[in-house]
């Protein structure tokens, strides 16, 4: 079924029957989105903890034009 073919039905849902459908469909979205598991640790690469990295950060700033 096409998207064409089902909003018209959509479009026809009472609100809670259409709360209950976005409810549904992101759920499924969610683990093709984002497959992250909840019981797990990941590793965030950011340069907060790098060497250098808040030198770095000043030194741009200071040689950024004002205003």
């Amino acid at each position: 079924m096409s998207l064409t073919e089902i909003l018209p039905r959509v479009r026809n849902l009472a609100a809670a029957d259409k709360l209950r459908l976005i409810g549904i469909l992101a759920e499924e979205v969610a683990a093709d989105v984002a497959p992250l598991e909840s019981d797990r640790t990941y590793v965030v690469a950011t340069p907060v903890f790098e060497p250098g990295a808040a030198e770095a950060l000043m030194d741009a700033l200071r040689v950024a034009p004002q205003g």
